[in-house]
């Protein structure tokens, strides 16, 4: 895989977990946004919320874009939920949104089994009713950045991979 893939939607879609099955299924690595800034600042994203803000936060966004932008190649990237509005998104790779309805991610987190990590991990999950504004707003906005859409709630897991693959010519 000469090129980047960015696999980007609204928090709980599912981008990890699919990201880290094609990278598996692909022989491809697979780096985190979330991840990254994470190791960077030696504390959860829950906590850089809390200390310092989501202007803090998007800017830590942004560095980790730039960062990639010089530094990766060929590697599958999943990217936080609010990562789309990084300036130089679509200088990293193809991006592919995971597209899905709020109401089957917000069932898709309240049925795992970690469901209360997976939920206190999403700070702007918090209050269901702006979760679901905010999903509204960045819907629209997703779509407009992304190179390709991909709907995990029609196509499932394994499926989604396929496609992804079969968009961005990745060859198994």
């Amino acid at each position: 895989m000469k090129h980047n893939i960015i696999v980007i939607g609204f928090m709980g879609v599912g981008k990890g977990t699919l990201a880290r099955s094609f990278a598996k299924e692909y022989g491809v690595y697979n780096i985190d946004t979330d991840d990254l800034i994470e190791s960077k600042e030696n504390r959860k994203i829950s906590k850089i919320f809390e200390k310092f803000g989501e202007d803090y936060f998007r800017a830590l966004e942004q560095d980790t874009a730039d960062w990639l932008e010089k530094s990766v190649k060929g590697t599958l990237i999943s990217c936080g939920g609010g990562f789309y509005k990084v300036n130089n998104l679509k200088k990293i790779g193809k991006v592919v949104l995971l597209d899905a309805s709020f109401d089957w991610i917000y069932n898709r987190l309240k049925n795992s089994a970690n469901a209360e990590a997976k939920f206190a991990k999403r700070p702007l999950f918090q209050d269901l009713k702006k979760a679901k504004a905010l999903y509204k707003e960045r819907s629209k906005q997703y779509k407009k950045v992304a190179h390709y859409v991909v709907n995990v709630e029609e196509l499932g897991e394994k499926k989604a991979i396929k496609e992804i693959a079969k968009l961005c010519k990745v060859k198994s």
